[in-house]
């Protein structure tokens, strides 16, 4: 299944802001992440329509001496072929893909991956998403050019709230040619 979306998001990206001004004056492309643990699999990373959002992320590597100075890159993204994790069509697939990583780590004889939750946090807070990684890594090959999921994260935005603090759509863009173009975001 590969839905071709028209549809045009705004991306923010947070990061040193050397690498934000290297992207702007030379025109090249964020490189891409390849963790084990990516929420989304490889990708460049993007919260839609999320600056602040951005900037937290950003702000929070800087804390962990990760990056010298936060800054957010904005972006314009064409979704092209789009794994849309908001579309039940794409999320029917994932069992599927799951079978088939399974049947590969079985034929080699190694561990499967696991989500985990990262040093100091919550039990139930699994911000270690190396089995989602490995899933869609697995699954989507090079037959999509963008990821796109909404994470529900953060504290209760009020007492018994199910709306949390930190929820957000986040975009991997697997082929950079999505990247319509980038842009300074004001501080």
């Amino acid at each position: 299944m590969t839905l071709e979306s028209h549809r045009l998001v705004v991306g923010y990206h947070g990061c040193d802001r050397s690498v934000a001004e290297a992207v702007l004056v030379t025109g090249h492309h964020l490189e891409p992440s390849d963790n084990t643990y990516d929420w989304l699999g490889r990708g460049i990373y993007f919260w839609e329509h999320g600056p602040h959002r951005a900037r937290q992320f950003a702000e929070w590597k800087q804390r962990r001496g990760k990056l010298k100075e936060p800054a957010v890159i904005g972006a314009y993204i064409k979704l092209g072929a789009c794994f849309d994790l908001t579309d039940t069509q794409a999320t029917k697939l994932l069992a599927g893909f799951y079978d088939g990583l399974v049947e590969a780590f079985r034929v080699t004889e190694r561990q499967m991956p696991e989500n985990r939750p990262a040093k100091g946090h919550e039990p139930d807070d699994l911000t270690l998403r190396e089995l989602d990684c490995a899933v869609l890594n697995f699954g989507l090959e090079d037959h999509y050019q963008t990821v796109r999921g909404v994470f529900v994260e953060g504290e209760p935005a009020y007492p018994g709230a199910a709306i949390r603090t930190q929820t957000h759509v986040q975009i991997a863009v697997r082929d950079p040619a999505c990247i319509l173009g980038y842009f300074r975001v004001p501080e």
